[in-house]
């Protein structure tokens, strides 16, 4: 429910975090100035005795997001890829929550195997691990199937966690509202589809089925992309709140002291992380949504192995096409073509200057090139991105919502792996050979030949649709009687006087 309710829980998750002392690490992190620090710390310290005390072994931010709940837990696994812009202490703290928080109970875990596929787990495993992974929504643990001695993971869902994510995605619908209400300035970012559509996106995570889907045709997709694997689904050992998948034995990414260790190349392995995401987005329009380092292996032979598929993302060609003319645009410092991608996309507001677009376009877009990426800072650069959009009135892209963040966090993983790599030059080849591909004249010709395929489709039916259009043109539909007033007045009435008799019984009045 997004009652007034909420407010509770929003009041306890600031003085969660100033309990725990993550206020201080977290406005340290971002270099909050000092009204900020003051206002903050002032409106939530009163009500620290409301705050969930946490584990205190746990470094301060880890702790306040683990004891606030799992859709906390996610915010900060996207958090933890980006130390440029949250510093590398406070990412490195929040890399626990990747793949590494307190399992729950191994016979709860043996129970929820058994009930959702219908046989004790002694029967369909001959090996069954304590786990070897927890996540915010789910835990790992390594087995052996009993009849084929092939080597799985299997996934299970933590207990209550539907009831646990239901209630902290209610308080953030209404911290949206309340925002879209006390902030009007704020309703072009449309914090309240954003949250819609992360909701979406956790629900379909909260069904094991799907993310198997998910893993099946991602994989179907990406059988041929060289120096990447994805692991195959046990379909028959998998359910809605259980799924088994080949097991997939590497390196983490986010080890890369073992990565080094092993021999790796970690400049070409940053590379190959980037360009693999463009290629998947651009190429087939459904990508990996959730590329941290927790979902990210390094086989003995190099090649990344992705895992974790609940959190998958779709777009449709045409947003393909816009989203490649942009980032090609960026490439070439084309800045008046991405200002002119942007208002035919319907991006800006047509009543907005395009030359003036494109100069502050090209202030976003011009310290990155020719820079080391370990000189350029990810945070200035977002929030002036930010004064930018907020100028032009650009609403959020709620269709862009997930590939925009699913490129923050990739970007970070690359960057762990090597910090001198640059975001452009590396996508340079994967998004011209895109343009090529899907914007050129060998595109043009499939568009003409996939139209004239369903005009002819249409073709016994295109006279009649003619006629039927020509006809409405001429003969235009009357126009309709107008509403009267007067009953609606009188049904108001009526209900007036009710609830004035209710009332009166009642002793209100």
């Amino acid at each position: 429910m997004r009652g007034p309710h909420n407010i509770i829980r929003l009041i306890r998750t600031g003085a969660t975090l100033e309990r725990t002392g993550a206020m201080k690490v977290i406005l340290d992190a971002l270099d909050a100035g000092p009204v900020l620090r003051v206002t903050f710390r002032t409106l939530v310290w009163p009500f620290q005795w409301l705050g969930y005390k946490g584990d205190v072994t746990m470094p301060p931010a880890t702790r306040a997001l683990t004891a606030l709940g799992p859709a906390y837990i996610k915010f900060g696994q996207v958090l933890s890829t980006r130390p440029d812009v949250v510093g590398g202490e406070l990412a490195e703290q929040l890399k626990v929550l990747q793949d590494k928080l307190p399992p729950f109970a191994m016979d709860v875990a043996r129970d929820e195997v058994a009930r959702e596929l219908g046989a004790p787990v002694e029967d369909l495993f001959s090996d069954f691990s304590e786990p070897v992974a927890a996540a915010s929504l789910a835990q790992v643990h390594k087995a052996t199937v009993a009849s084929t001695g092939e080597a799985v993971a299997v996934k299970v869902l933590r207990p209550g966690i539907e009831k646990a994510f239901r209630r902290d995605i209610d308080a953030f619908f209404f911290a949206a509202r309340t925002i879209e209400l006390l902030s009007p300035a704020s309703r072009r970012l449309r914090p309240m589809d954003v949250i819609e559509h992360f909701d979406g996106v956790v629900r379909g995570e909260l069904d094991l089925r799907l993310e198997s889907s998910a893993a099946a045709e991602f994989a179907a997709n990406t059988e041929q992309d060289a120096g990447f694997q994805v692991p195959e689904v046990v379909w028959h050992l998998s359910a809605r709140r259980v799924m088994t998948l080949g097991w997939a034995e590497g390196l983490s990414a986010a080890d890369v002291e073992g990565i080094d260790a092993a021999g790796h190349d970690r400049r070409a392995l940053a590379s190959r992380v980037l360009q693999l995401f463009l290629q998947q987005a651009l190429r087939d329009g459904f990508f990996h949504g959730d590329m941290h380092q927790g979902n990210l292996k390094i086989a003995a032979n190099g090649d990344i192995i992705a895992y974790d598929f609940g959190i998958m993302g779709r777009i449709d060609e045409y947003t393909r096409r816009v989203y490649a003319e942009i980032l090609f645009g960026f490439i070439r410092k084309d800045y008046k073509r991405v200002a002119e991608v942007h208002f035919e996309a319907g991006y800006v507001p047509a009543d907005k200057d395009v030359d003036e677009f494109a100069r502050a376009l090209r202030a976003v877009g011009e310290p990155i090139f020719g820079m080391d990426a370990s000189a350029i800072s990810m945070a200035r650069l977002l929030s002036y991105l930010f004064e930018v959009t907020e100028k032009f009135g650009m609403e959020t892209r709620t269709e862009l919502i997930l590939l925009q963040r699913t490129m923050v966090v990739v970007e970070g993983v690359s960057r762990t792996l090597d910090p001198h790599m640059n975001l452009w030059q590396d996508a340079r080849p994967v998004v011209e050979n895109y343009i090529k591909e899907s914007i050129g004249p060998k595109a043009l010709a499939r568009d003409l030949f996939r139209t004239a395929r369903v005009l002819s489709r249409f073709g016994p039916r295109l006279p009649q649709m003619a006629e039927a259009a020509l006809i409405r043109t001429t003969n235009p539909a009357p126009t309709p009687p107008p509403k009267k007033i007067l009953p609606r007045l009188g049904w108001a009435s009526l209900g007036a006087a009710l609830a004035m008799v209710g009332s009166w019984s009642l002793g209100l009045f």
